[in-house]
């Protein structure tokens, strides 16, 4: 593959503005010039922001001339998941719901980004109020994978991952509740940062679960992780020097993420485990049976949490919805206040066991999905397929969210096959600096 913009790591395009051999505005043309001439932009981005972005670059520019950059990713361009509040541009998450909201101001991750130099290319598709690992979106529209235009992308950020992965952004900013970042960076042979509970500022964001919310980056690699987070934060990046997957100890998680693996998920995940082995890192399998309780309370913690925030607006209108998020909204209704406060009570606990248990390893893996990116037109006719498929695109994500962890996926051997690490909560620097080395190893 030709090198060109478009294939560039952001921290590649970023080193060589610094170096004065791209031209932030001329960087911004070229994004906003592959967008408008590729045939699959209008599934990708729901709108673009190109006034914005203009004058963003100039800045950038100017900054670069004078020697006063903000960092690496000053003068790089980002797309933005469409439910980041956009000052003076709508913001509707995918949902006919939302058509034409319109926020006066910037989410605070944007605002904070902005003021570090990166520039907003646009929004991107997602799935209808972030409800859904498959990408499917029939009201807006259903961003393609990367390895095949018919099958999704995966969900809820599934044209962040798009848009990067087809070469019209150098990363993106999602979101991820339930595998909404990482689902859709693992099908597009992408690295995805789920981020702790709480890490990132969520003012500005259009919530599904408020109490599991969390936003991270899509990008081409850790490196351009790190630096994303680091952006949305407002602080240094991870040190990623001197990185060595030696003497490390990682646990391959038994319990629930290895059931019903699909051949070629499986392939990719036993080829990874063999190369970080191989790379001198020791691996150990074990079961951890407070998952499987912690996975019975996803219906009710989940759907009571969506439903509540959003039982207005859904039921005055819901023949504007999706009938399959419909029904899983909906599904929240029946959940009583005592279930979900003894289920909150409850994961508590589980996690504090989790913590115990897992702390004496670097990290815990599992496979991202145990399935390939499904046919979007079966889904679409087979309700059946849409419900086990979008089940079992979430289940292993969805370990590190109720578990409270952060997460990291790459991409293995096997095209739309990522490895998941799962850190300590709070912990994405260490995490990340084992997942650069990890990186290369599976390269």
């Amino acid at each position: 593959m030709a090198i060109t913009w478009s294939n560039m790591t952001a921290a590649d395009l970023g080193r060589e503005i610094g170096k004065g051999r791209i031209n932030p505005v001329e960087l911004t043309e070229f994004f906003l010039d592959k967008i408008a001439g590729h045939a699959l932009a209008p599934r990708i981005f729901a709108r673009l922001t190109p006034a914005r972005a203009r004058g963003e670059a100039m800045g950038a520019a100017s900054r670069a001339k004078a020697g006063q950059r903000r960092g690496v990713l000053d003068g790089v361009p980002l797309s933005w998941k469409d439910l980041f509040d956009t000052a003076g541009t709508a913001t509707e998450a995918g949902s006919a719901l939302l058509k034409g909201r319109i926020p006066a101001r910037d989410a605070e991750v944007l605002e904070v980004a902005t003021r570090g130099g990166t520039i907003c290319l646009g929004k991107t598709h997602m799935s209808e109020l972030a409800f859904s690992g498959l990408g499917l979106n029939p009201i807006t529209a259903t961003p393609p994978c990367i390895n095949d235009e018919r099958a999704v992308s995966g969900g809820s950020s599934s044209g962040a991952a798009a848009s990067v992965a087809w070469g019209m952004a150098p990363a993106a900013v999602g979101s991820d509740t339930g595998g909404s970042v990482r689902i859709p960076a693992a099908w597009n042979d992408l690295v995805g940062l789920k981020t702790t509970h709480g890490r990132l500022s969520l003012q500005g964001v259009v919530p599904l679960c408020e109490l599991f919310d969390t936003v991270g980056p899509l990008a081409h690699s850790v490196e351009d992780c790190a630096l994303i987070m680091a952006a949305l934060e407002g602080r240094a990046p991870a040190d990623l020097g001197g990185c060595s997957l030696s003497g490390t100890r990682l646990l391959v998680l038994e319990t629930v993420a290895l059931d019903d693996l699909r051949d070629r998920p499986a392939k990719g995940f036993d080829d990874a485990l063999a190369r970080l082995s191989r790379a001198g890192a020791h691996i150990t399998h074990a079961a951890i049976p407070e998952v499987a309780e912690a996975m019975r309370l996803a219906a009710i913690l989940f759907t009571a949490e969506a439903y509540g925030i959003w039982e207005a607006t859904v039921e005055a209108a819901p023949q504007k919805m999706f009938s399959r998020i419909l029904d899983r909204f909906r599904s929240g209704a029946q959940i009583a206040a005592k279930d979900y406060v003894a289920g909150w009570r409850r994961l508590h606990v589980l996690r504090r066991i989790w913590a115990e248990k897992v702390a004496g390893y670097d990290a815990v893996l599992v496979p991202t999905s145990p399935i390939l990116p499904p046919d979007a037109q079966r889904l679409m006719t087979d309700d059946a397929y849409y419900v086990s498929e979008n089940l079992l695109a979430l289940r292993n994500t969805r370990i590190g969210n109720l578990m409270g962890t952060c997460g990291l996926t790459l991409p293995t051997s096997q095209p739309s096959c990522g490895i998941s690490l799962m850190g300590a909560a709070m912990g994405e620097e260490r995490l990340l600096r084992l997942g650069i080395a990890a990186e290369r190893a599976l390269a």
